[in-house]
């Protein structure tokens, strides 16, 4: 199902089921955007996007790994990834949770 609100909380983010097969709740979704809620539990097996996305730290703490960087992070922190890039959670405490919005085209947009 689409959707298509213009809002969402996190509280209803928390409470909205995972599809099964799925690693994120779908929370709104507009042409070619989509903003996901993620909250991984243990590890983060997530592999690479084929469009460019936005991570917003909602809640706890770790460390990210982007390509060959890896830094740790916190809540409100905001994290870019390239389509296609290589990347992962580590190290997170037990209440992380984050944002996730995907855009522009597959295999993301260009800088020239």
């Amino acid at each position: 199902m689409d959707k298509t609100d213009w809002h969402a909380s996190i509280d209803d983010a928390r409470q909205t089921p995972i599809p099964d097969g799925a690693r994120s709740a779908r929370m709104m979704q507009h042409v070619n955007m989509s903003v996901r809620y993620y909250a991984p539990r243990g590890r983060d097996q997530q592999t690479p996007h084929e469009q460019d996305e936005v991570y917003v730290i909602a809640s706890g703490s770790g460390a990210f790994v982007n390509g060959d960087e890896r830094r740790d992070f916190t809540a409100g922190d905001v994290i870019f990834v390239p389509a296609g890039r290589v990347h992962r959670f580590e190290d997170f405490t037990e209440d992380f949770a984050t944002w996730v919005v995907f855009y522009g085209p597959k295999g993301g947009e260009r800088d020239d």
